[in-house]
């Protein structure tokens, strides 16, 4: 089979579109013709040679696809030759197959088309094991996400209006705030423009977010605790802005507040089957009645995925980048 693979570290161009082993669906394992891949921002860290994948992982980059099971290994239950499904994965989607545990393995939600599908596992499984497994935020709380206009942005407002929270964003254009505010959000913050902590206060009469989503870790850990409510939860899961800042502890008792910092990719089978099965549980019919929806910015053929790195760099997108075999 082909797959793209990253002989050197380095910029989109180290992707190599290139003939590799065919994988094989092990214990518990299914394998899947790939229809479709989306990118994230981990692949593009990978390509850098900044994300190695876990232990035992596929060596290609990848964290979510969608496709048809061409195999089903010992110890499977539940899934078929021929089934159309979606898949979160500890790497490997860049690739005409992959296997995968059949507990990270989700059917194609109705009404989806099997190519937008592969935009759907990674960011479902982010939101919901964050948003609402570690942050528990609960209708009428406000939700701050910052980068609201990306793939785990716009799929966290959906959600969380879908729960009855009270959404703010942060985004960097009038375009992508626009976005957003159709997709649900009630409080648009121009971080290049407005202090978010003041922004999201004035908009809430002092009360402040109830739980924040942050992507940017260190720069952002200041203010979001400023702009945290009583009792509120700020789950970190990313790093852009930093990895090491100064957090005042008086401030955040103040808050009676608590910070969690997660990931997703390295996590045990288990703990990733547990997940996937609460998405399927509580997204899938959200998105099978029409109230939450996958955002897909464009398309790029897989063997060209360089031009996708190449636009999520360049963030000018809102919603996912998917890749099409």
């Amino acid at each position: 089979m082909r797959a793209i693979t990253i002989p050197e570290p380095g910029g989109p161009e180290a992707l190599v579109w290139a003939e590799v082993p065919d994988p094989e669906a092990g214990d518990g394992e299914v394998l899947i013709d790939v229809a479709a891949a989306a990118v994230n921002r981990a692949d593009l860290l990978q390509r850098q040679g900044l994300y190695p994948p876990p232990e035992g992982a596929s060596p290609y980059p990848g964290l979510e696809c969608s496709g048809r099971i061409a195999a089903v290994g010992p110890g499977v239950a539940g899934w078929a030759v021929g089934d159309e499904v979606c898949a979160l994965l500890s790497g490997g989607g860049y690739a005409e197959r992959v296997a995968v545990p059949a507990g990270q393995v989700l059917p194609v939600p109705e009404g989806v088309d099997l190519v937008t599908a592969a935009a759907l596992p990674e960011v479902t499984a982010t939101v919901w094991s964050n948003v609402f497994m570690v942050g528990n935020l609960r209708p009428g709380e406000v939700f701050l996400v910052h980068g609201g206009a990306s793939g785990i942005g716009t799929m966290a407002v959906q959600l969380a209006k879908a729960v009855g929270a009270k959404v703010a964003v942060t985004a960097g254009t009038k375009e992508k705030l626009a976005r957003c505010a159709e997709l649900g959000a009630d409080i648009l913050v121009n971080y290049r423009e407005q202090d978010f902590t003041e922004e999201v206060k004035a908009a809430t009469d002092g009360h402040g977010a109830d739980v924040i989503l942050d992507i940017m870790g260190a720069k952002y850990l200041k203010p979001n605790v400023a702009a945290l409510a009583v009792s509120g939860r700020i789950v970190v899961i990313g790093l852009q802005g930093g990895v090491k800042g100064e957090l005042n502890l008086g401030a955040l008792l103040a808050k009676r507040g608590a910070i969690a910092a997660t990931s997703l990719r390295g996590r045990p089978v288990a703990e990733k089957a547990t997940i996937v099965a609460a998405v399927r549980e509580h997204v899938w019919p959200l998105i099978g009645s029409g109230r939450v929806r996958p955002v897909v910015d464009r398309t790029v053929p897989l063997a060209d995925a360089a031009e996708g790195h190449r636009v999520l760099e360049g963030g000018a997108h809102v919603g996912k980048v998917v890749l099409v075999r």
